[in-house]
């Protein structure tokens, strides 16, 4: 089965072909473009690459959340407009298992932190000995402080990676007193061929949904939403 893997859901847009156990193609990119802009192309000149025709996929397998909430549109959008065509399913993989599995068979519980801006992270807690990453913390957005609490009391050797590395690695030497280390740049942050991988898996365990169910995991309001939902409380003098 040729399965196609894409992530736009952080400050890297990436693209990947698996076939059967095969990674036949990989690409991604770590520049200043919205991923509107790169994602699409990024498929293309991969496929055309790979010698392979788009009508020959016959999953997809997409980056599900948490994130950017422009980049989870953006493959959101693509994932959905591609399955409806080829009439496909979708594996929805969350975007903090898919980097935590970036840390296959480490010796240690891996953390996948987030900016998620004004001090928050998206992150979770996981082991990574098996096939798949075992959920000791479940996805989540909160304070930074709150996660250091957290792997403090687990009291357990980590790993961060995650665009949330340069953000608070400042903070996280401070205050993390387990022993931990930051993943090397090759797997800080969002590959697509995670992406696939665990795809293959949800695909074989027969957890996809049509392409008209696929929906982005946000964990929280944007921040337009919020300013709406100021605006508009009874009393606020921002309201209409």
């Amino acid at each position: 089965m040729k399965l196609l893997a894409i992530d736009s859901s952080g400050l890297v847009a990436a693209a990947a072909l698996l076939d059967g156990d095969i990674l036949v193609g990989e690409s991604l990119i770590h520049n200043k473009k919205t991923h509107s802009q790169t994602l699409l192309p990024m498929i293309h000149d991969m496929l055309r690459m790979a010698e392979v025709d788009i009508k020959e996929v016959e999953a997809i397998a997409a980056a599900a959340g948490p994130g950017s909430f422009t980049g989870l549109r953006i493959g959101a959008a693509t994932a959905k407009g591609l399955a409806q065509a080829l009439d496909i399913p979708i594996a929805a993989v969350p975007t903090l298992e898919a980097l935590a599995y970036n840390m296959a068979g480490a010796d240690a519980l891996v953390c996948p932190a987030m900016d998620a801006r004004r001090n928050q992270t998206y992150y979770g807690i996981y082991d990574v000995h098996g096939e798949i990453p075992v959920v000791v913390q479940e996805q989540t957005a909160a304070p930074v402080e709150d996660m250091v609490q957290q792997i403090n009391q687990l009291g357990k050797p980590i790993i961060f990676c995650g665009d949330g590395v340069p953000v608070f690695r400042s903070q996280l030497i401070q205050s993390v007193m387990v022993p931990y280390r930051f993943a090397p740049a090759g797997t800080r942050y969002q590959r697509a061929s995670s992406v696939a991988v665990l795809g293959k898996i949800y695909l074989e365990k027969g957890m996809t949904v049509p392409a008209g169910e696929f929906a982005p995991i946000y964990l929280r309001m944007s921040q337009a939403e919020r300013e709406r939902m100021e605006r508009n409380a009874p009393g606020s003098q921002l309201s209409d």
